[in-house]
């Protein structure tokens, strides 16, 4: 038997717990805290900032991947020089800890992106702005933002000025786009790749509110060109498990690359429902190096959409009784403002019907408790 360690307990470490059954894996949680997310899968309670202790983790596990991706990469390097398996390997990781290394990696690949340059002491202003086309534009921290935090629209030095002060701040152009868009798949050590089809997320306040699966009205040339750029990214930096690459579509038609994230994303919750195999049973097929899933739709659309607040477990049997086809996820999370604390997914043959069925079943789920605010995870 496989045995998988996951570093994190969050939600993504606790939906991975039924795929890993189904597969015959043994999943090992390294968590931060008693009572988290994935506590029922938690075999180790500390601190993955502690090599000594991630160390301890490591050896009772055949291979290594994250619920998030926290975990200093110079400890991760010591346990690839140690011979753990680490999947993705450091050196992907890397452009998710710091956004001006993810631009230069996106830049080299020659992947298109929003224009982007980094504003230091000793930068001259007109030229940095310039170059991403004046203000407007978005002020990035480099590391540690997200979920909308770490970035700000920017129509004035002054706004950025605390920031510039801490150190290098990313700055980019204001992409004019028409939507965002996500494309995932899962890339195997051998190289085999599988992706599903693009979707479409909706923010509120910089955080995911819904995800439309597949994204209406996405042309195939559309759809090719958002996969083409997720492969070439996974081949060129050696990701193995998912790859979610983040979008821009542009009203000309362009696909630009916002964000990376190499696990299980907060966009794929949606082909738990609608897909032969979901996200979670993928990343672990591919880290543990088995065959990759069949990605193909059950249903003709999805929708997911997360849960801000609380999720009681009253309101969740009525939006049961009311919407008997939606399925509700809870990450038995302790209830706080903006916290995504769930989600729900609805799977039909039409868009609006489909969409309709997971915002009702939200507003029962949110209850008074809802008021738009978006939050942390």
């Amino acid at each position: 038997m496989v045995r998988v360690g996951v570093i994190g307990g969050g939600q993504l470490a606790r939906m991975m717990i039924p795929a890993a059954l189904t597969l015959g894996i043994e999943l090992k949680v390294f968590a931060e805290s008693e009572g988290s997310s994935a506590a029922m899968a938690a075999t180790y309670v500390g601190d993955y900032a502690n090599l000594e202790e991630l160390t301890a983790f490591a050896h009772n596990c055949d291979v290594i991947t994250f619920d998030h991706e926290h975990v200093p990469i110079a400890h991760l390097e010591a346990l690839c020089a140690e011979g753990v398996r680490v999947y993705p390997p450091p050196g992907a990781l890397a452009l998710t800890h710091d956004k001006i290394v993810m631009r230069r990696a996106l830049q080299h690949l020659g992947v298109a992106q929003p224009r982007w340059t980094v504003i230091e002491s000793s930068t001259n202003r007109d030229q940095a702005l310039g170059e991403v086309g004046g203000f407007p534009c978005v002020a990035k921290l480099p590391v540690g933002g997200y979920d909308g935090k770490g970035v700000r629209v920017i129509a004035s030095w002054a706004e950025a000025e605390e920031w510039c002060a801490l150190g290098p701040v990313l700055l980019e152009e204001k992409v004019d786009f028409r939507r965002e868009l996500a494309q995932l798949g899962a890339r195997r050590p051998s190289g085999e790749w599988v992706a599903w089809p693009v979707v479409e997320t909706r923010q509120v306040n910089g955080v995911c509110s819904e995800v439309l699966a597949p994204a209406p009205g996405m042309s195939a040339e559309g759809g090719r060109q958002a996969e083409s750029i997720a492969s070439t990214i996974a081949s060129a930096i050696n990701v193995v498990g998912v790859l979610a690459v983040e979008l821009f579509e542009t009203a000309d038609g362009r696909i630009l690359v916002n964000e990376l994230a190499m696990r299980p994303h907060n966009s794929g919750h949606v082909f738990t429902e609608l897909s032969l195999t979901s996200q979670f049973e993928q990343h672990l097929r591919a880290v543990a190096d088995f065959p990759l899933g069949a990605p193909e739709l059950m249903q003709e659309f999805g929708v997911m959409a997360n849960i801000f607040g609380r999720l009681d477990g009253h309101l969740a049997r009525l939006a049961e009784e009311e919407f008997p086809g939606v399925k509700i996820h809870d990450y038995q999370k302790a209830p706080r403002l903006g916290r995504k604390v769930g989600h729900c997914v609805a799977v039909g043959s039409g868009v609006e019907n489909t969409l309709s069925a997971a915002l009702a079943a939200r507003a029962i789920l949110e209850g008074d408790n809802y008021d738009g605010q978006r939050g942390s995870s």
